[in-house]
């Protein structure tokens, strides 16, 4: 009668999820032991610090070299506009070459531009140095070496065979050997060359 009520018992506490009494043991297996038994602990493995990472040595930075900033279409823009401005204002140049001349008698005419010649000119001298590209008088005898820039020299008329060439000086060119264009201030709109003007 033992047996059955070992064997009530160690249902029961299995059912309950109860550890079985110790005198189970002797009626079960080997295998079946060691089934119910709780594994024993693990032994933890130690913990390791991880190795810390060397800092990485810093490379010298390489300073690239900026490229010189070409000017935009904009600034050349605005730059021309300036100066077509200052050309206007002393020496109203876009009132003279708008106005149609036809009707006009010639004495008429030689008196407006007397005075589009003074303006102008001044503003020439303030914003240009300039000197001559082939220095000498005009019709004097002169010779276009071999290897002359085509930019600086344009010859007229047939040329035969090949450079220097011997001609006659028509017009010594000009070079701005210095410019100095008008400062652009900032919110001005450059695409008013000359303002309205009313009288009231």
């Amino acid at each position: 009668m033992s047996r059955i009520g070992l064997a009530f018992s160690s249902f029961f506490r299995l059912l309950f999820g109860k550890q079985l009494r110790p005198e189970a043991a002797t009626y079960l297996p080997e295998d079946a032991i060691k089934a119910l038994l709780p594994e024993p602990a693990k032994a933890e493995p130690a913990k390791t610090e991880p190795a810390k990472a060397q800092p990485a040595k810093a490379e010298p930075a390489i300073e690239k070299p900026v490229a010189p900033k070409k000017p935009d279409g904009s600034a050349q823009r605005d730059g021309a506009l300036a100066l077509l401005a200052l050309l206007q204002r002393e020496g109203r140049l876009v009132d003279f070459l708008r106005e149609p001349l036809e009707s006009y008698a010639d004495a008429d005419i030689g008196a407006a531009a007397r005075d589009v010649h003074r303006g102008c000119k001044k503003v020439l001298e303030q914003c240009f140095t300039l000197e001559a590209v082939m220095p000498g008088e005009e019709d004097a005898k002169v010779s276009v070496p071999k290897g002359f820039d085509p930019g600086e020299v344009r010859l007229i008329g047939e040329a035969r065979g090949e450079a220097p060439f011997a001609g006659t000086l028509r017009h010594h060119g000009w070079r701005a050997t210095k410019t100095q264009l008008p400062s652009l201030a900032d919110g001005v709109d450059r695409a008013i060359v000359a303002p309205a003007e009313v009288e009231v």
